[in-house]
């Protein structure tokens, strides 16, 4: 049987993101049958432009996300919160896989959506928002996959996301979530 691959986008840019850390546990605690690739930074993707989407222009990093969600059996974003809502660069990457419109990389994809925050409900506002804006976009949104991190720079101070055997099970459940509402693989 082939590896199945979930693409996991990371709205947060910080060098010591929380999210990315979650990312990076979630990538080490895949089922056997799952490939979990880490796209690089969102920071990269200028600015969703429709004059700058056009066939043969697209710019690289824009066509790498597009191409990268294209191969993928399903994606998981990583969020963080922002004012109560999802980071611009999310949120750029997002608007990118939703053109061209109806036929973009997200259509019909089944996503998840996951974070950790500093604040005591761990970013769901933020989730909440991120969920709407990929079922606009076009994904096939898994309500099943939840995952919360309240109070993550303390939490995570002293130990790595992967170390921490609650979001280990927490992880885990994600990727039952997963398999439930697409083609990738049970643990």
């Amino acid at each position: 049987m082939s590896k199945s691959t979930v693409l996991a986008l990371v709205g947060s840019l910080r060098a010591e993101s929380t999210n990315q850390k979650l990312a990076e546990a979630i990538q080490v605690n895949a089922p056997e049958q799952v490939e979990v690739i880490i796209h690089e930074s969102l920071g990269n993707i200028p600015f969703y432009n429709e004059d700058i989407d056009v066939e043969g222009q697209v710019p690289a990093a824009a066509a790498a996300l597009r191409a990268a969600a294209s191969d993928a059996d399903a994606l998981l974003l990583v969020t963080p919160e922002h004012n109560g809502t999802i980071p611009a660069s999310l949120k750029n990457a997002i608007d990118w896989l939703s053109r061209p419109f109806g036929a973009g990389a997200l259509t019909g994809k089944p996503t998840g959506v996951v974070g950790t925050a500093y604040g005591q409900f761990g970013g769901v506002w933020a989730q909440d928002e991120t969920r709407k804006a990929v079922g606009i976009a076009g994904a096939q949104v898994i309500e099943g996959v939840k995952l919360a991190v309240p109070g993550s720079v303390v939490r995570f101070a002293e130990i790595h996301p992967k170390d921490d055997a609650e979001i280990v099970g927490q992880i885990k459940d994600v990727f039952n979530a997963i398999a439930e509402s697409s083609p990738v693989a049970a643990a």
